[in-house]
């Protein structure tokens, strides 16, 4: 079995890590490489890394359409199945009609429910109470493609978008590979097409959606908070300084007014729209994550604290 792995994140390591220690992938196609933070350094990618590490070979295309010396090397390893997870690009027919299986998706949701770029994000701000992984084949749509399988997971109270990533990714690694031990048994494989009418979009986030509004409901900003972390991180304003929030609990004592800051017994309270948070892990702009106790032996001369 013939096998091109195309992945970038650590989402994808898991289900390349078990393809390549099963049956020894070809090729791997990842992202090019981007510089990373204020000094804009070249990291590798995990999947870059792997490859790396362990002297495979890889491609990084800069783009995929009327690149033919990428599809000529696509075609010289002749691949029965080209396996995807979260690569991060929509790939061209030519390269969808390659191999001898197809191209087979693993997306990090139960679709057609959050198809595009962050679907565990959105699963847990969205309040879900479940996910999953779906692999697909897949056609020239954004995560349109027929389904192949669906698996399902819960969604813990304590889950964050990188515990759910872990999970997930563990998951759909173990899904692969009896995906393609099936498809080596039997030479084929079942697939039927996606309700559209039920498909929920998951489109890729941004730093400005991770401001937390205070008027919302405890509840809803909890969500927010464990879906955007460990990236952007949720964050609130306090005067003229940022403060990220990394994990709360919801509080049942009296509410507050909304973004009111009280100290209730060394806990650090926030009043929402309905209902309070407890902070638990908060950092101010530039510093260390600290716990909501430290935090507020850091403001006890502010008068009337609020968060913004």
């Amino acid at each position: 079995m013939k096998i091109i792995f195309m992945g970038t994140p650590n989402f994808a390591l898991k289900t390349l890590e078990a393809l390549n220690r099963k049956y020894n992938v070809e090729l791997i196609v990842t992202q090019s490489d981007k510089p990373v933070g204020r000094k804009k350094e070249i990291i590798f990618s995990p999947v870059k890394k792997f490859a790396v590490d362990n002297n495979l070979k890889f491609l990084q295309p800069e783009k995929l359409k009327n690149n033919n010396k990428f599809t000529e090397a696509l075609k010289m390893v002749n691949p029965d199945i080209i396996c995807v997870a979260a690569y991060g690009k929509i790939l061209t027919k030519e390269i969808l009609d390659l191999p001898k299986y197809g191209c087979i998706n693993l997306h990090a949701s139960l679709l057609p429910k959050y198809r595009g770029a962050a679907p565990i994000n959105w699963a847990i701000i969205n309040g879900e109470k479940e996910t999953g992984v779906t692999i697909m084949k897949m056609d020239s749509g954004m995560d349109t493609g027929n389904i192949i399988s669906r698996h399902k997971i819960k969604i813990q109270n304590n889950d964050d978008a990188l515990s759910l990533d872990k999970k997930l990714s563990e998951l759909g690694a173990k899904k692969i590979i009896e995906f393609v031990d099936n498809v080596i048994l039997h030479k084929s494989y079942k697939h039927r097409k996606q309700n559209d009418l039920k498909s929920i979009l998951a489109p890729k986030i941004n730093k400005k959606d991770a401001l937390i509004n205070w008027q919302e409901d405890a509840n809803t900003i909890r969500n927010l908070i464990r879906g955007y972390n460990p990236w952007p991180i949720a964050f609130t304003n306090l005067g003229n300084q940022t403060i990220k929030i990394f994990k709360a609990e919801i509080d049942n004592s009296l509410t507050l007014s909304s973004g009111k800051i009280e100290n209730r017994d060394g806990r650090l309270i926030v009043g929402c729209g309905k209902g309070n948070l407890e902070i638990t892990q908060i950092q101010k702009s530039g510093q260390k994550k600290i716990s909501g106790k430290e935090f507020l032996n850091g403001i006890y001369n502010l008068e009337n604290p609020f968060f913004t």
